[in-house]
């Protein structure tokens, strides 16, 4: 069976070759005239100088963090590879940021050029380059993936552990999951703390206190603006979603050669070619779902003067023909592998998808100005500023409704797909660990088509550059009301792109919650024990380890757990929240300065000191994100070693329950103010310029580190924590106090 894994090689590489297809594609494009190219190069210059500096930050962090492994692994207390998984999984994540920041950054200006031309011209552009970040992302995934499974699957020898040499290849993986989780929220936090502190200075003193336009060259922080939308959404996100894809796919390998230990009655070959099949049936749906996106990719095209619905219906059939394509053809890829139930936990992946389909339309439904919750929203900025955040946080409170009943739904239909819905012994140990498989490949089924759903997710910001472009040099209205139409789609898409973010990350972390107890059967072993409550120590089961560490909702341990993993989730969000406020301060002062000291700015006669925002935004984040960020690896080593097993599982429960509701809301909180803002923009309620206008703004701002910052980045720290905790595990049990 170990041939598969190069079909997973191959699907990585075509990803990559067409990432690079489409990037010269894009380079071919011509960037406009000179004031175009300058500007570009303004944003350029200062989004790579910003990822340069994070980059030395966080380099340090993961030094830091490898040589805390390697003396672990030196003590026994984890496997030597750890260290090298870890390291690699943290720079793919960065590269994958990195390469789609890149393209981003190349491809605004052609964008804004291209919509001279024609709307379709311009969302062409704008797509195909979001597609360079989308397919980077999921190749070099796969590259990772397979790469490692090749080198573990070689050097671990057969007899290691009786009967676990695959799940002691699955969860040293799932390490290199904690490196891009641990680059992801760096990126995410200190990208949104950056962009969010440039957008709330260029709105508040230029939309608000001067009443120029967005994106007016007049304004200082307009190109640190630009450059936040970059390091931020599309560096931040890439980051995001590549830890994400990695995570499910990784975390449903490991459940799989897990769940086959369960089967005592098989034979020994049998049962590692079981094991087998479960750990590759992931990676060969993801594989399968790359060339997928790639095809959908190619079905995204518009009419000249569409309407929000006729675009969202655009990008909708690349991304709805995909994925009933990758629905059609994982009953294939199961039924070749022949997998105990096949035909079970194929549904247990359609689940995922439909699960991922369904959060997205109702983030569309909640966020986009096409509907009433976001008119409502606009409406509400009759009366003022107070009565449009009052508006917005009813709506995202509201908004969490139907994704919390999908998940949980899909928790449970997905467990039951996987056990031939055998409720009666529903909880036996061998279906528990068949069920806890079937959640975990929902999620990997949620984000199959990432390739294509990445895609309309980077375009977002793309198009927000290139309405930035086209303002700030001074092309034609007609144009500029392209981009706009492009960006309220943006908009809409990247509240969609975190929809699929957060349900996966809700999935995931389910998932790794299981695999959290196989990496503490793991680290037992390694300390020397071989019972557990009498049983076999190699033979146990997840209930078994339940009942030894009495995890139940009845030990007060489990309860404050629950308690701090809740906590955290709001904790983070507070801090993360006040960073981008405090960061905010210092560029609002700084373009009042510039306005007020610089003699001709506002007659367009006198050059801002663009640098100067550039500066004050990279060092804020800098600064800024190190403790939020930190605390998400910290507080799951300290929880591990005070209370021991029961009380991280309570953290990761609490955490899980709480970040997933709260991440929902601040998202769709966020994304309904901006295109509220957006819709009166369009010459409703009073249009560009008015008190209502100036209204929205208000909300926009403070929506802007809900949906940019703090929201975006907790489905990060949801499965961080559960990654540092499976790292951490050799230490928990042996030096837990309570």
């Amino acid at each position: 069976m170990d041939y598969l894994v190069y079909c997973v090689l191959g699907a990585s590489l075509l990803a990559l070759a067409f990432a690079f297809f489409f990037f010269k594609q894009m380079m071919k494009e011509s960037e406009g005239t000179d004031t175009m190219k300058k500007i570009a190069m303004h944003v350029r210059k200062g989004a790579m100088a910003y990822l340069k500096q994070q980059y030395k930050v966080v380099s340090i962090v993961f030094i830091v963090l490898a040589l805390i492994f390697t003396v672990m692994a030196i003590f026994g207390l984890q496997n030597g590879w750890v260290p090298f998984a870890f390291l690699t999984g943290g720079f793919f994540s960065g590269v994958a940021g990195f390469l789609g920041m890149k393209t981003a950054t190349y491809a605004s200006a052609r964008t804004a050029n291209a919509a001279k031309n024609s709307l379709n011209a311009g969302l062409k552009v704008a797509f195909r380059s979001g597609a360079v970040m989308g397919l980077t992302v999921v190749g070099l995934a796969l590259l990772d993936i397979s790469v490692w499974y090749l080198v573990l699957n070689h050097f671990i020898p057969e007899d290691i552990i009786a009967g676990h040499k695959m799940v002691i290849i699955t969860t040293t993986m799932l390490t290199f999951g904690m490196g891009a989780s641990t680059q992801a929220l760096f990126a995410r936090v200190g990208g949104g703390i950056y962009t969010k502190a440039a957008d709330v200075g260029a709105d508040l003193v230029g939309k608000v206190e001067a009443g120029i336009p967005e994106d007016d060259p007049r304004n200082p922080a307009t190109i640190a603006d630009n450059v936040g939308d970059n390091v931020g959404d599309v560096a931040g996100m890439g980051a995001d979603l590549y830890e994400s894809y990695a995570g499910a796919i990784l975390a449903t390998a490991a459940l799989g050669a897990a769940a086959f230990i369960a089967f005592p009655d098989m034979l020994p070959e049998v049962r590692l070619e079981m094991q087998t099949k479960a750990i590759f049936a992931p990676m060969l749906i993801a594989a399968v779902g790359v060339v997928l996106s790639i095809f959908g990719i190619f079905l995204v095209r518009t009419k000249e003067g569409a309407n929000m619905k006729q675009l969202l219906s655009a990008l909708g059939k690349g991304v709805n023909v995909s994925s009933i394509l990758i629905a059609v053809c994982t009953f294939g890829i199961l039924y070749f592998l022949q997998i105990e139930n096949w035909l079970g936990i194929s549904f247990s992946v359609i689940v995922g998808l439909v699960a991922g389909i369904i959060i997205g339309q109702a983030t569309e439904y909640f966020t986009s100005h096409s509907y009433k919750p976001t008119q409502k929203v606009a409406e509400s900025s009759q009366t003022g500023p107070a009565t449009v955040v009052i508006s917005g946080i009813g709506l995202g409170m509201i908004s969490t409704a139907i994704p919390v009943v999908t998940i949980g739904v899909a928790i449970i239909l997905s467990y039951l797909c996987a056990i031939n819905f055998d409720i009666t012994n529903m909880m036996s140990a061998s279906n528990l660990s068949l069920g806890l498989y079937g959640i975990g490949i929902a999620a990997v089924g949620m984000l199959s088509t990432l390739g294509i759903t990445l895609a309309t997710d980077a375009y977002g910001p793309i198009a927000d550059n290139a309405g930035g472009n086209a303002e700030m040099s001074g092309l034609d209205p007609e144009v500029r009301k392209r981009t706009d139409a492009l960006d309220a789609l943006g908009n809409t898409t990247a509240a969609t792109g975190k929809g699929f973010a957060i349900g996966s990350a809700a999935l995931t972390a389910l998932a790794l919650l299981a695999s959290y107890i196989e990496e503490i059967k793991i680290a037992l072993v390694r300390i020397g024990e071989t019972t557990i409550n009498g049983v076999d120590i190699l033979t146990a089961q997840i209930p078994d380890f339940m009942q030894h560490y009495q995890i139940s909702l009845m030990n007060p341990i489990v309860l404050v757990g629950i308690f701090i993993g809740a906590m955290m989730a709001f904790l983070f969000c507070g801090l993360t929240m006040n960073a981008v406020g405090r960061a905010a301060q210092s560029m609002v002062e700084e373009v009042r300065r510039q306005f007020r000291e610089i003699v001709g700015i506002m007659e367009g006669k006198a050059e801002p000191d663009y640098a100067r925002c550039v500066e004050i935004s990279t060092k804020g984040a800098q600064r800024e994100m190190l403790f939020p960020s930190l605390l998400a690896i910290i507080v799951p080593i300290l929880v591990g070693v005070l209370f021991g097993v029961a009380g991280v599982i309570g953290l990761l429960v609490g955490g899980l329950g709480a970040g997933f509701v709260l991440a929902v809301f601040m998202a769709n909180a966020g994304g309904a103010w901006d295109n509220a803002k957006k819709y009166i923009e369009e010459g409703n309620f009073g249009g560009k310029g008015s008190d209502n206008h100036k209204a929205t703004v208000v909300g926009d701002t403070v929506g802007d580190p809900f949906k940019d910052t703090s929201g975006p980045s907790l489905n990060i720290l949801i499965k961080l924590m559960s990654m540092v905790s499976i790292v951490m595990a050799g230490l928990t049990v042996a030096f837990s106090l309570l």
